[in-house]
């Protein structure tokens, strides 16, 4: 049995919070059925009736809460095209998913819209229906709503009738063939901004906030004529609403036709929205442009193909930002946010493979969501390497006009990838999309003789006999200079290559498009390198690779720490800020591991590169500094202040004393200035911030002031925080300073214990955010009583299952943290 057509009515009641729901939906089955078997989630169904003769005949069901489904039971076995109607009610819930509400302030009274979020399987709390990705159908939408309100759906609208009781009903284009998760409704009051040179781009907010939509409409725009030119598919509907949202768990969602986004993932304040929030803006609103194709043209035929989805859009919601704004260093960001993030997330034991088996409900949490987006995304660049530019290009329109409107699996993109490039893509790609882990290459020279060996690369010893075929770049050199370039398939376990006499020094995964870390064991090839680095020889990726590599090594207990702080003596003069925001990335993080004993060392290293990379880029923003510059200043000026530099301490606290007087901050300024005076300024500074939290009307500045209310030493202040968090901060955003707390070399000796006290609170988070409380307090809170922390989560995994992938992967990183500090001694 299959849905063919919906036609759907609702009138939402924005005062009780309540919704009156009537579906009719056109079903066909090949044989004689005995039941209609629906999916349906706290719904109140009051009727159903299957059409007889052009005649509704009301027949028996069953809600079967536990199973999420509705059965219907017809007066006699129905076959061919089959007519149900059915009508219920509901709530609009606070639990941002299914059809909820979510608040704003007008003058200092509190309203509410309503919208939709149903990825991964929650249509269902808005109507029965059958809800899995791979039945698609069509989609008439009528929506009833009081005076003053407006509706949104999928379509544009084509009616807007006022009935005689004063309400107003909106009917909307038919939808094409498509998912449940990808409906869409939304009530409210809301403004619109249209693009003026292609009017079918229009962004949506609340009132008042129309005047920051033009910097994301511009965007969507020039981001929808990539993909229309890239994919050579036509967009198909009349119209892509890009729709800013106050409570949003997610950062945005594909809905088709009505993008929804969290406020500061869209609306641009020109006083406020810093260089990183700008690149942000852009790199989501791309990424769910490129979902219209991938995900809503062409739909995974089972959650388990979900990759193909998430990957592809992570994938192009760089490669669209790049074309727009090359000088914005995207690939470079791409390399740090999400390869890096990727293997650090594949590199646990307890990992998943890209294509998720099972499949019929997977969800995007803490533990999926760096594997679906961040590693598939990386795969896809190593495989844009391996086939070239135009091959990749032409296999994705072969494989989006075979499948358009229809679903797709795994296989069908390999077959278009290698029809297109006559390359056994399909051999190279499946271990990795199946397989769980990646590879560490180990290379050895002795003589002209190479030698290549891959094991899986995981920071705990695992015994693992799995390998894969990696297209791995060679880039040799000659005295100080580059050699040549070539691509090795290691498609065994070992592999011995030729190298000429002149080769001085070689490295592996040359340009870093490969999903894979690198050992080299001739220390004499490694200071080559590092000669290579020092005079640049090196571009600028290579070099942010051999290190990170290094210090992965480092937490996997391959390598000493003693042996990374040495190797960085190379990037003395180094000024990529690729490399630098991972330098210095990693010694914070190792500061927060290593203890005490390694405290002195670390800050030592850390307070030198920060300090002469800062008097290098200067405190304060220029006048077009590129984008990465700005990120790595705002990162390097809060761990400057963490090592106690005392000229960047002078500085950012008078920026704080002005800001406190009225004078506006640089945005690019702005979270490490704010850190800067809750660090130093104790609770004037945090009643201050408390005060401007709640009266700013910009998202982007409460991201900002709740990262810096993070930012507190005081144990008092601490704990103050945290209640604070749990009473007044919207739940959409409660984990941010959680988070950042978890991250305070001050605060980490509280917080196990703080989240043993309030667990039951932060229960009551929506899972997502929850997790990411987990998953950050864990891992290096936990190091303070691990044998505590595991005897909680073994029980609590007992009673609360749904938590075990974030408490298992958590758990993890504890133990990697532990025994990197037991392996580095002092």
């Amino acid at each position: 049995m299959k849905p063919l057509h919906y036609n759907l009515r609702l009138e939402p009641d924005l005062a009780t919070f309540e919704f009156k729901g009537r579906v009719e939906i056109q079903l066909e089955t090949t044989a004689p059925t005995a039941e209609i078997v629906l999916n349906s989630l706290e719904l109140a169904v009051w009727e159903c009736a299957i059409k007889e003769k052009e005649k509704w005949c009301p027949c028996t069901f069953c809600l079967q809460p536990e199973k999420e489904t509705l059965q219907i039971i017809p007066r006699s076995p129905v076959a061919g095209i089959v007519d149900l109607r059915i009508k219920y009610t509901g709530l609009i819930n606070d639990k941002m998913a299914g059809f909820y509400r979510s608040a704003y302030s007008v003058d200092g009274r509190t309203r509410h819209i309503a919208v939709t979020q149903f990825q991964e399987s929650d249509a269902r709390r808005a109507l029965p229906c059958m809800d899995h990705p791979q039945h698609k159908a069509t989609f008439d939408i009528e929506i009833i709503v009081t005076p003053g309100l407006t509706a949104i759906s999928n379509g544009a609208v084509t009616t807007e009738e006022t009935l005689d009781n004063g309400k107003k009903a909106f009917c909307f284009e038919r939808t094409p063939r498509m998912s449940t998760y990808l409906l869409f409704f939304g009530v409210g009051a809301f403004e619109t901004l249209q693009d003026e040179l292609d009017r079918r781009v229009v962004g949506i907010a609340l009132p008042g906030m129309s005047g920051r939509l033009s910097f994301g409409v511009k965007f969507g725009r020039q981001a929808l004529e990539y993909c229309e030119s890239y994919y050579d598919i036509p967009y198909p509907l009349t119209k892509i609403d890009l729709i800013a949202i106050p409570d949003f768990a997610f950062g945005a969602m594909e809905n088709w036709g009505a993008i929804t986004f969290r406020e500061n993932l869209l609306l641009h304040d020109p006083e406020g929205t810093s260089a990183m929030g700008e690149q942000r803006i852009c790199e989501v609103i791309a990424h769910e442009i490129a979902h219209q194709w991938f995900g809503n043209l062409v739909t995974p035929s089972d959650w388990k193909y979900l990759w193909l989805n998430e990957s592809f859009a992570t994938y192009f919601g760089f490669g669209i930002v790049d074309h727009y704004y090359p000088e914005w260093g995207t690939w470079d960001q791409f390399l740090q946010g999400q390869t890096d993030t990727a293997m650090v997330r594949d590199a646990l034991q307890e990992t998943i493979p890209v294509e998720i088996p099972g499949g019929e409900h997977v969800v995007i949490n803490t533990s999926t969501a760096p594997i679906i987006y961040s590693k598939g995304g990386s795969l896809l660049r190593q495989i844009h390497g391996y086939i070239g530019a135009d091959n990749f290009q032409s296999g994705l329109r072969q494989y989006l006009k075979t499948h358009q409107y229809a679903c797709a699996s795994s296989h069908h993109l390999w077959e278009s990838f290698e029809a297109v490039s006559d390359q056994p893509v399909t051999t190279m790609v499946e271990q990795w999309v199946m397989q769980p882990g990646f590879p560490l290459v180990e290379a050895h020279r002795d003589g002209s003789r190479l030698t290549l060996e891959q094991k899986r690369f995981t920071y705990l010893p695992t015994e693992s006999d799995v390998s894969w075929p990696i297209p791995i770049v060679l880039q040799t050199f000659t005295a100080n200079q580059k050699d040549g370039q070539q691509t090795v398939m290691l498609d065994e376990r070992r592999k011995t290559i030729t190298l000429d006499d002149h080769v001085t020094a070689f490295k592996l995964n040359a340009g870093q498009t490969g999903f894979y870390r690198v050992r080299y064991t001739n220390p004499s090839n490694t200071a080559a390198l590092g000669q290579h680095i020092r005079a640049k020889i090196l571009d600028s990726e290579d070099r942010w690779g051999i290190q990170n590599d290094l210090f992965a090594l480092v937490r996997a207990g391959l390598t000493t720490m003693d042996d990374y702080l040495t190797f960085l003596d190379y990037y003395d003069e180094e000024t990529a800020d690729l490399s630098l925001t991972s330098i210095d990335t990693n010694l914070f993080s190792a500061s927060l591991v290593l203890g005490d004993a390694w405290q002195q060392a670390i800050a030592d290293r850390g307070r030198s590169i920060v300090t002469r990379t800062l008097k290098q880029i200067g405190y304060e923003p220029g006048a077009g500094e590129p984008q990465t510059t700005s990120m790595l200043r705002e990162q390097m000026l809060w761990h400057a202040e963490l090592y106690g530099d005392r000229e960047v301490l002078k500085f950012t606290s008078a920026q704080f004393d002005a800001f406190a007087k009225g004078v506006p901050i640089h945005p690019d300024l702005a979270r490490s200035v704010m850190q800067a005076g809750v660090l130093q300024g104790g609770e004037t500074a945090f009643r201050l911030l408390c005060r401007r939290l709640e009266a700013t009307d910009s998202e982007h500045e409460r991201m900002h002031i709740l990262m810096a209310l993070g930012s507190q030493k005081d144990p008092g202040l601490i704990e103050e925080t945290g209640r604070y968090t749990l009473d007044r901060v919207p739940d959409r955003n409660k984990f941010i300073p959680l988070a950042a707390l978890a991250l305070n070399p001050h605060a980490i000796p509280q917080m196990w214990a703080w989240y043993e006290m309030h667990v039951k609170e932060l229960e009551s988070f929506h899972p997502m955010l929850y997790e990411r409380v987990i998953a950050g307090i864990v891992p290096i809170a936990g190091m303070q009583n691990p044998e505590a922390v595991r005897d909680f989560f073994t029980a609590y995994m007992q009673t609360n299952p749904q938590t075990a992938d974030v408490v298992k992967l958590s758990l993890e990183k504890m133990e990697i943290n532990l025994a990197m500090r037991q392996a580095a001694g002092r």
